[in-house]
């Protein structure tokens, strides 16, 4: 099966389609196929992630120097 011919033949088919539900279940497929990660992750993490934004908001942040040095126990040697 070559791909690109299929695509262009299914773009072909899609241009000639008159009826809404069928558009309808095109973009149905469409929107499920590129669901946001944002969507997929926990509570928890959200929340982390908008903390983390906000302190970065209010310039509560470390440079990386800074980071490096409070976690040189960890870097590998």
């Amino acid at each position: 099966m070559d791909i690109q011919v299929e695509k262009l033949n299914l773009i072909k088919w899609l241009t000639e389609v008159e009826e809404p539900s069928v558009i309808k279940q095109f973009i149905a497929l469409k929107n499920e196929q590129q669901k946001d990660w944002w969507d997929e992750i926990s509570e928890d993490e959200r929340a982390a992630i908008e903390e983390g934004l906000a302190e970065a908001d209010r310039g509560d942040v470390l440079s990386h120097e800074e980071v490096m040095a409070k976690y040189q126990k960890w870097r590998s040697k």
